[in-house]
C-alpha cells in the first residue's frame, strides 16, 4: 500500500521549496496592489475606428501624459482596460481627446471609476479581518465536528496550517507574478483567495472525517498506519474531484479573456496547492502530533553516538 505518512518530511521540504521563494518575493518586492487597494483609476475604452494599439504603446501614451505606473489589459479585439494613479474627470476627457488623435480612432468609454487610497486601505484592513475570521471559525467548527475525537483541537489546528500552507503559497505565487508580468493583487485576488480557502479545509475534513470513521474500526492500528490508511481510502475522491474542477479552470486560463485569466489562474494554482496539502500535509501533521516527532529532530541517531 502507498505509504504517504512514512514519507512526510519529504513532502513538507517539497512544500517549503515551494513557499520559501515566494516569501523571499513577497518581502524583498512586496505584494504589487491592484487599484482597489491602493486607490486610482480605471478606464476601460473602445476603439471604434482604426488600429487598435498595442499594450506597449497605451502605457507609453500613459507615461507621456504623466501616468508612471499604469497597467493595461485587452478584452476582445477592440477593448483596453488602463489601470493608473487617480485622476481627475477634466484630465480624464483630456486624455480621451489626446488618445483619439495619437492613435486616429473614435473612442468610446464603457467604464470610468475612481477609487481613493482611503477606501483601499480600509479594503486591505477588511480584506485581513476576513481571512482571520475565517480561520476561527473554520478552527472552531472542525473542534465542535470532531469534540467526540480524543484531541479534537489537534484537527482544527492541522487544518489551519494546512489552509496558511495554501495562502502563503498563493501569494507568494502572485508576487513572483507581479514581478516578472506586471500582475496586481486586485478584489478578484481576495476572491479567489477566499475561494482557495474553502476548497482547501472541504478536502481536508474529507480526509479527517475518514481518520474518525477509522479510528472507531482499527482500533488497534498504529496511529500512523490508521492516518496513512485514510488518506489512502480518500486519495481517488480527492484528486477526481479537485481535477474536474482544475480542468475547466485550464480550459478558461486557456480561452478565456484576459479581465479573468489573472483570477482564473491564481484560482487554478490555489486549489492545486489545497489538494496537495490535504493529501500530502494536513493528515501528516496529526502524526507528528500525536508521534511528537519535535523530541527526536535535533537527537542523535544511536549508532552514530555509540560509533
Amino acid at each position: 500500500m502507498l505509504d504517504i505518512v512514512a514519507k512526510r518530511y519529504w513532502f513538507f521540504g517539497l512544500s517549503l521549496l515551494i513557499i520559501i521563494p515566494g516569501l523571499i518575493f513577497l518581502i524583498v518586492f512586496g505584494l504589487p496592489l491592484g487599484l482597489d487597494f491602493r486607490g486610482g483609476s480605471l478606464l476601460e475604452v473602445k476603439f471604434t475606428s482604426g488600429t487598435v494599439p498595442q499594450t506597449s504603446e497605451m502605457r507609453a501614451f500613459y507615461q507621456e501624459h504623466g501616468f508612471k505606473d499604469s497597467v493595461v489589459q485587452t478584452s476582445g479585439t477592440d477593448i483596453m482596460i488602463i489601470r493608473s494613479d487617480k485622476m481627475a474627470d477634466d484630465q480624464k476627457t483630456q486624455l480621451i481627446a489626446a488618445m483619439e488623435t495619437k492613435f486616429n480612432s473614435k473612442i468610446v468609454v464603457n467604464r470610468y471609476e475612481n477609487v481613493d487610497p482611503a477606501i483601499g486601505a480600509e479594503v486591505v484592513n477588511q480584506a485581513g479581518i476576513a481571512v482571520a475570521l475565517a480561520a476561527l471559525f473554520i478552527m472552531g467548527y472542525i473542534w465542535f465536528a470532531f469534540r467526540g475525537v480524543q484531541n479534537a483541537h489537534r484537527y482544527g489546528i492541522s487544518a489551519i496550517i494546512a489552509m496558511l500552507h495554501d495562502i502563503l503559497v498563493v501569494v507568494g505565487i502572485e508576487a513572483m507574478l507581479g514581478k516578472f508580468i506586471g500582475w496586481e493583487a486586485d478584489a478578484l485576488f481576495l476572491t479567489a483567495l477566499l475561494t482557495v480557502i474553502g476548497f482547501s479545509v472541504h478536502d481536508t475534513i474529507v480526509v479527517f472525517d475518514r481518520i474518525r470513521e477509522n479510528a472507531n474500526i482499527y482500533r488497534k492500528l498504529p496511529y500512523a498506519t490508521l492516518v496513512n490508511h485514510s488518506i489512502v481510502q480518500t486519495l481517488d475522491r480527492s484528486i477526481n474531484t479537485q481535477l474536474t474542477v482544475m480542468l475547466n479552470l485550464l480550459a478558461l486560463a486557456l480561452i478565456g479573456g484576459s479581465t479573468t485569466q489573472h483570477f482564473v489562474i491564481i484560482l487554478l494554482v490555489g486549489i492545486f496547492s489545497g489538494t496537495y496539502s490535504s493529501i500530502f500535509n494536513a493528515a501528516s501533521i496529526l502524526v507528528v502530533w500525536e508521534n511528537q516527532d519535535w523530541k527526536n529532530w535535533f537527537r542523535r541517531n544511536p549508532e552514530q553516538t555509540a560509533a
